[in-house]
């Protein structure tokens, strides 16, 4: 028989996509979707089950169906979509987690558990290395907000991973995740029309494709390929990295770059209207920035995303349309200005010429 896989945060797009991604695995004999609320999306051939998993009614759920793969989704950051309550995004990353892995821990039938985590569990600080690996330390523990979520998300997991070592344990961390269907707070961020931005600070920022995260999503759930192990802890983003300059360019949106105490006002004043989660922990991101390893994502995992982090950002500035400053509008005129300034400093050098070589006579 196929392997029955349940997958918590469906109603979310990537949770909804993943749902659909896995039921085409030939190993896969049913898909059970779980989430508080109905998905506005098509879920295929997979049973939808609603229920909150902060409530000990999904052990119920991992019993009826004999779930022996569980992906857990459900830990996410806030967005204006959700209204800006973010208490109740936060019981279901922790309080959510927590019942989730005592369930898992009671079921005879689970033998594999894939969580979604993200590089936000690293902070941001002036302190911290120029790239994280797997095995750095952050310099001071996220204080709030989703990046202390998941720090909290991963402590759970490590817990369960020693009280059940018999099942096979996945922690991917993601960075920021784009693509032409993000929803995140980041995604939001970078369609605003003009982008708030810390005064004297250009930080590195990593994208992965919402499509690698899927691939790797399925990669993680099923069993390792020869050679591969997927178990333990990964780092999971695109090759290359980003200045946010080169992200404001390419999509054609200017920058006001604001001191930091005008930063944080600016970014309640977006809270308060719901048009972007900007939450400190994203100010500290677009300050500091934040570079990962991902030796072992490729030499121990196995997997290679195909788009790098370039890659990843173009796509999804086409998926957003174009902003006040269009990078081809503002490339012309660059090169018309420039072409003016030769022209007249030709000109110039010329008239100095004509000018010495009358003094001399």
């Amino acid at each position: 028989m196929g392997k029955v896989v349940l997958v918590t945060g469906a109603a979310r797009q990537l949770g909804g996509r993943f749902v659909r991604r896995i039921q085409r695995d030939p190993d896969v004999e049913r898909v059970i979707a779980v989430d508080a609320a109905t998905p506005p999306h098509r879920l295929g051939s997979a049973e939808f089950v609603r229920t909150d998993i902060r409530q000990s009614a999904i052990a119920r759920v991992l019993a009826e169906h004999a779930v022996d793969t569980v992906v857990h989704l459900a830990v996410t950051g806030g967005s204006a979509g959700t209204g800006g309550v973010y208490s109740t995004v936060k019981e279901t990353n922790v309080i959510g987690t927590m019942q989730l892995l005592g369930a898992c821990q009671k079921s005879p039938t689970v033998r594999r558990l894939v969580v979604k985590s993200s590089t936000s569990v690293y902070g941001g600080t002036p302190r911290d290395p120029a790239v994280f690996t797997e095995t750095t330390e952050p310099k001071s523990l996220p204080a709030g907000g989703f990046a202390k979520d998941a720090a909290e998300v991963e402590g759970y997991v490590r817990g369960f991973a020693r009280r059940r070592p018999d099942v096979a344990v996945c922690v991917l961390r993601f960075a920021n995740i784009l693509g032409p269907f993000a929803d995140s707070a980041l995604a939001e961020y970078f369609s605003i029309p003009v982008m708030p931005t810390v005064l004297g600070y250009d930080p590195r920022l990593q994208f992965v494709h919402e499509d690698d995260v899927l691939e790797v999503l399925r990669l993680a759930a099923g069993e390792p390929r020869r050679g591969t192990l997927n178990s333990g802890t990964f780092n999971i983003a695109g090759d290359g990295v980003l200045l946010l300059s080169q992200c404001s360019r390419r999509l054609g949106r200017p920058t006001l770059p604001l001191l930091l105490p005008a930063l944080n006002w600016v970014g309640a004043a977006l809270r308060a209207v719901g048009a972007s989660d900007f939450s400190p922990e994203q100010i500290r991101l677009l300050t500091h920035g934040r570079v990962v390893e991902t030796t072992q994502m490729r030499e121990v995992l196995g997997f290679e995303p195909l788009y790098t982090t370039a890659e990843t950002f173009a796509d999804f500035a086409r998926s957003r349309g174009t902003g006040l400053l269009p990078p081809e509008r503002v490339g012309r005129a660059v090169d018309r200005v420039a072409a003016m300034l030769d022209a007249g400093g030709l000109d110039g050098l010329k008239d100095d010429a004509y000018a010495a070589e009358g003094a001399k006579r």
